[in-house]
């Protein structure tokens, strides 16, 4: 049987949009010898499911349900479940409601006798694997608004399965989002309407609704409604604030073959950080599952503005009942730049001492910079060491290098190193990355460099700055007291000296001479140049926001749309070069 994402996965990509139905981890308690608990495994699959009335002629659509058996152990390793198992789907309730069979490649070994079907199978991995799909059409005479269940059971020797029920029905409210022509290459302060419209093609009412509007850091809407409640979010990109997703309820009964827009279209503006931005617009039915499943865990707080309004436009009957076409989105470039301006530190020491030094780049804005579609780290912060010194430890997120950049398989005491950024950078961001050196050989003014550069090597250039200038900054070790030509450890400029590390002293140079913050891992606030946000790595990095306070962070990773319950999945890479 095939096996979906484990566990970990799960968690960087879904965040607060977890998946329903997974399980945490039971913690178990570390004393005295005991007999190992007997492991407990959940099912799951879609809780509801609206099937296409049979058709008058041809073949009937079908919808595939895909049920999975979800392990919550927490050792990937050793964590897997070894025992065979059975699964059995009782599908009895579905009769004159729907037809059901396996689609060819859903399950290893699954028969069906009657209304019970049976799959065989040896093994359940730690996280979320895919037990079986199944294909689902309405069965011919089936009425509409005629609903049944599958129920899912399992047993195993050794282990014990929650049970699951899948609800099928036919027909039902399916809202369509009418994609929009908006402009989409701005300059700042550009404002256009969002008229959102949406038609039931179902064969049902809808009875409320719920509109998402979602839009990235860059954009943002002129008027907060009194009847949506907004909450702010990272969504897995490494920027508090990232997104701003906005709830706005609607009342009433929207008919089938009806299209609705709204009164007066709320207007979307390109603010003075804007660069390259998304949104996203959805309707759904609206409900507390519906609510829950869009908030993801995350706090929201009411708008005090104008109500926003429904009215109902004229339009023919599509039925297609599909919600993959629930949201539509849009992406923006807007005529903006982004400074990134590198800084360097020093420090003092004799032969044999280590110290501490902390490097990396702030945004000078005006624009925040995100790699909303790809995912891609934003830059690379690629750190020369000076001469005489050698890398006790670095942030995990910094690979060692060969002193001209080519790969080099012993990344310890590396002469130079490749750190990677988040996936975006917010205007008023400070990235801090803190080493760790020990002076081998004292050589007076010994200098190695901080640069701030694009991702690839062969072409360094940042395509957003219009300031290369600044990219650059230095990294001294026991530095002259005059140093021709340099302007400094850091390019937001610092002062030498610090406190001991292990003999020697660290840089007391910091990103931030105009007084930023940066945030630590531990969560508390200092002054500019300590260790900012952990950015993955077990020593440290960090990005840390100067402007604002972080809400909290909903899910993870590159913008992969989907429908039903999971608004926007943010899949992110962060596999080292």
């Amino acid at each position: 049987m095939r096996r979906t994402t484990p566990r970990a996965a799960l968690r960087r990509a879904a965040g607060g949009f977890a998946a329903a139905g997974l399980l945490a981890a039971g913690s178990l308690t570390l004393t005295a010898p005991a007999q190992a608990s007997v492991p407990s495994f959940t099912l799951g699959g879609p809780a509801g499911t609206a099937l296409h009335p049979y058709p008058a002629t041809g073949a009937p659509q079908k919808a595939s349900l895909a049920f999975t058996v979800d392990n919550p152990s927490e050792d990937e390793e050793n964590g897997a479940f070894q025992g065979e198992y059975t699964v059995r789907f009782d599908l009895s309730a579905l009769a004159g409601v729907a037809d059901v069979s396996f689609d060819g490649d859903g399950g290893a070994d699954c028969t069906t006798t009657g209304t019970i079907a049976v799959c065989h199978d040896r093994g359940i991995l730690p996280g979320l694997s895919t037990l079986a799909r199944l294909e689902v059409t309405a069965a011919k005479g089936g009425k509409d608004g005629a609903t049944g269940s599958i129920e899912v059971t399992a047993e195993a020797d050794g282990a014990t399965f929650t049970p699951f029920t899948a609800r099928v029905g036919i027909g039902g409210p399916d809202l369509s989002m009418r994609r929009l022509p908006f402009r989409t290459e701005l300059e700042p302060g550009d404002t256009q309407p969002v008229p959102v419209t949406f038609t039931n093609n179902g064969t049902r009412a809808a009875e409320g609704v719920l509109l998402t509007l979602r839009h990235t850091r860059g954009m943002e809407f002129t008027e907060r409604y009194r009847n949506c409640e907004y909450s702010e979010d990272d969504l897995g990109m490494g920027s508090p604030g990232a997104w701003t997703t906005a709830l706005c309820s609607f009342g009433g009964s929207y008919e089938p073959g009806v299209t609705y827009t709204l009164s007066e279209p709320p207007s979307l503006r390109a603010t003075k950080r804007a660069y390259y931005d998304s949104l996203l617009y959805r309707i759904a039915e609206d409900g507390p599952a519906a609510r829950a499943a869009q908030r993801g865990g995350a706090r929201y707080s009411p708008g005090k503005g104008a109500t926003l309004a429904l009215r109902e436009a004229p339009a023919a009957l599509t039925a297609d009942l599909n919600p993959g076409d629930n949201q539509q989105d849009a992406d923006f470039r807007t005529a903006n730049s982004a400074d990134f301006a590198a800084y360097g530190d020093r420090a003092e020491g004799a032969a044999g001492d280590s110290v501490e030094v902390n490097v990396g780049f702030r945004n000078r804005g005006p624009a925040w910079i995100g790699n909303i579609r790809s995912g891609e780290d934003v830059a690379t912060v690629d750190v020369t060491v000076p001469e005489g010194a050698s890398v006790v430890s670095a942030p995990g997120t910094c690979r060692g290098v060969t002193a001209d950049g080519q790969y080099r398989e012993d990344r310890t005491a590396a002469p130079r190193y490749f750190c990677s950024t988040p996936m975006s950078v917010r205007e008023d961001a400070v990235l801090t990355l803190p080493f760790v050196l020990r002076i081998t050989e004292v050589a007076e003014g010994a200098s190695g460099k901080v640069v701030v550069r694009n991702t690839r090597l062969a072409d360094p250039e940042l395509p957003f700055d219009p300031e290369p200038a600044d990219n650059t900054a230095s990294l001294v070790l026991n530095a002259r007291d005059t140093e021709p030509g340099d302007s400094g450890a850091t390019t937001d400029g610092g002062a030498s000296g610090g406190t001991a590390v292990a003999g020697g002293s660290t840089g007391g140079g910091g990103p931030d001479s105009a007084g930023g913050t940066s945030t630590s891992s531990g969560g508390s606030t200092g002054s500019a140049g300590s260790a900012g946000t952990d950015l993955g790595g077990s020593t440290g990095g960090g990005l840390a926001a100067t402007g604002s306070h972080a809400l909290a962070t909903g899910a993870a990773a590159l913008a992969a749309l989907v429908a039903g319950g999971v608004l926007l999945t943010v899949s992110r890479r962060r596999a080292h070069r």
